[in-house]
């Protein structure tokens, strides 16, 4: 184990991760990032929404032209997964990377989240090859028109369809036999959007070249699909800081407050594990937040009480409960 502790463990190299080394680094701060190897940007072909790339950048080239900024700067990055963080009886940590012992001051956890994949017959990890895709917001634009099929459950499911119902009028939600389990209402609100229910297995799936191209059911009812997404959801890698007993929320993600601190003093949070709008600007902008907290904090700054808010949501289904909330107050208002 190294004599001094760093100032900082930054855990995840995604767009978060990468971006808090870069302002760690220029806040000359003695830190290491470390690499796993997962991130989830990784899996996106190609970007149209992310400023600053009007043409489109793929996930893998955005992630590598980080990196190549942050080192710029005499960042370490060191490949690997850290099974175990402890903290000890000074608030500082020592996080387990292989055999290796790190002390270090401060941690950011920047590991983001795992998609909950479909269980397609014959065609495991559709998500990870990049055959189904998982962010509406990221890329309904270039859906517009098309064939979509999204495969979800009950009210997460149908509100990731009513969310792709802006691009396009042919959609397709798909249970993989599980029942809907929709309200009546929802039935209803599906109906009037033209959105098919189908609860049936699926047999057999067809892919041409990049995706699934269609979803042939048990009955023998083929599907024809331009694009398919998944509405499944995802999991938090924060099993990391369960043990410090940090307050993680009823999916898993870290709770922080508006300068990325969890309510463990010391442990900083930022991008998808954090809950949030789960995007590649928001993790950025969050890495800096807690990179200029941290630093702020290491030189005897203190940052001024902020309540946490374990409800803070911004997915497509939260938004859409919180319009109807906000409808409903100012009718009765």
């Amino acid at each position: 184990m190294p004599d001094a502790p760093l100032d900082c463990l930054v855990i995840g190299a995604g767009p978060a991760g990468l971006t808090a080394a870069i302002y760690l680094a220029r806040f000359r701060r003695r830190f290491e990032g470390v690499d796993g190897g997962a991130s989830r940007a990784a899996l996106i072909p190609i970007s149209h929404n992310h400023a600053g790339f009007p043409d489109g950048i793929h996930g893998v080239t955005l992630l590598k032209r980080m990196t190549v900024q942050a080192r710029k700067y005499g960042t370490s990055i060191r490949p690997g997964t850290v099974l175990d963080l402890r903290r000890q009886p000074d608030g500082s940590f020592v996080a387990k990377l292989g055999e290796d012992l790190i002390p270090t001051r401060t941690v950011l956890l920047a590991t983001g989240v795992v998609d909950r994949e479909p269980e397609l017959p014959e065609v495991p990890g559709a998500i990870q090859r990049g055959l189904i895709r998982h962010c509406g917001i990221c890329d309904g634009y270039e859906i517009m028109g098309h064939r979509i099929g999204v495969v979800g459950q009950g009210s997460s499911g149908l509100h990731e369809a009513l969310f792709l119902r802006i691009y396009t009028s042919d959609i397709t939600l798909l249970s993989l036999g599980t029942p809907l389990a929709l309200s009546r209402d929802e039935r209803r609100k599906a109906e009037e959007a033209g959105i098919v229910l189908v609860e049936e297995l699926v047999a057999s799936v067809s892919i041409d070249g990049d995706r699934v191209s269609s979803l042939i059911l048990q009955s023998g009812t083929c599907h024809v699909f331009d694009t398919v997404y998944s509405a499944l959801g995802s999991d938090a890698r924060s099993s990391l800081v369960r043990p410090l007993g940090t307050t993680l929320d009823d999916k898993g993600c870290v709770v922080t407050d508006e300068h990325q601190r969890s309510t463990t003093d010391g442990l900083f949070a930022a991008g998808d594990v954090v809950r949030s709008l789960d995007q590649i600007s928001v993790a950025m902008g969050e890495a800096a937040i807690a990179a200029t907290a941290i630093h702020n904090l290491l030189r005897g700054v203190p940052a001024p009480p902020t309540p946490i808010d374990a409800a803070l949501s911004f997915s497509p289904e939260h938004l859409d409960r919180e319009r109807s909330d906000t409808l409903v107050g100012t009718h009765a208002a």
